[in-house]
């Protein structure tokens, strides 16, 4: 079964820190860009990162830029975002996806979506 699985959400305090993995099974991200999406209560989902897949180009929407990091683990098949110094506003379902490109930032399409994982910022 091709999927890929989001986890490492949760509730945390704002100013704290979750890093949220994305795992991919029956296939390989070595030849695709990742993406990480966000869709908080009541507004549409917006891509808050992505990564190349060689890992060595980055995007972070502004929102996040100098708080959040991307980064990836081919060997374990794994997209990671680090999430530090959170904030309420961070609140959402976040999923990460497959793009066909190998390239980030990208228009590629992304075609292998998570199931998301709940990030809940609150005190």
């Amino acid at each position: 079964q091709l999927r890929l699985v989001e986890s490492g959400g949760g509730l945390v305090q704002p100013g704290g820190s979750l890093r949220l993995s994305c795992a991919a099974s029956g296939f390989t991200l070595d030849n695709n860009a990742v993406g990480w999406f966000r869709q908080a209560p009541g507004k549409e989902r917006e891509g808050i990162s992505c990564i190349s897949s060689s890992g060595e180009n980055t995007y972070f929407v502004d929102s996040v830029k100098g708080r959040f990091t991307i980064s990836r683990d081919n060997a374990k098949n794994t997209v990671y975002l680090q999430m530090n110094s959170l904030k309420p506003d961070d609140t959402g379902i976040y999923f990460c996806a497959r793009n066909r490109d190998v390239f980030c930032p990208t228009r590629g399409e992304y075609d292998y979506w998570g199931q998301g994982t709940q990030v809940t910022v609150s005190s």
